[in-house]
């Protein structure tokens, strides 16, 4: 019996960085980010759970500290038109979550928030999201930012 293996060379940048949701090198460290990264340009986390985290973990401050409620406003911000399709990754993520763009949604709601970072997982990485790693990830956000 042959045992399949996925080829790294062939999986997405932020899957091999564990960084499923394609975010940026910046001036602070979440965690479970890397103290040294190989990329120059991405974060890499320890696993992928850590980087489904810190997804949580943006989106929460967007909301937070910049009034970002929908996900019109959160991914214009997460993927701005300057760099990105925005219109159709807003289109793709309602599409998937059954969420309409403007419609104001909690961060701290784990059903929808579980949704939305699969979804935008999918977008950045072209493969649907490992549901279990999602919930993971979930897990490790919800304990330092419950009612916060």
């Amino acid at each position: 019996m042959e045992i399949m293996t996925t080829n790294p060379t062939k999986m997405s940048r932020g899957l091999r960085n564990n960084n499923p949701g394609n975010i940026r090198l910046g001036s602070f460290r979440y965690k479970g980010e890397k103290a040294e990264s190989s990329d120059t340009a991405f974060r890499q986390f320890e696993s992928v759970e850590w980087g489904y985290r810190a997804m949580f973990v943006l989106l929460h401050t967007y909301a937070k500290k910049h009034g970002c409620h929908t996900l019109r406003q959160m991914i214009n911000r997460y993927a701005p038109p300057i760099e990105n399709h925005t219109d159709n990754y807003i289109r793709r993520v309602t599409h998937t979550t059954h969420l309409s763009p403007d419609e104001k949604i909690s961060t701290t709601d784990a059903a929808t928030m579980t949704a939305v970072v699969a979804a935008m997982s999918e977008v950045e990485n072209g493969v649907k999201a490992d549901m279990s790693e999602v919930w993971h990830g979930w897990e490790l956000f919800i304990v330092d930012f419950d009612n916060k």
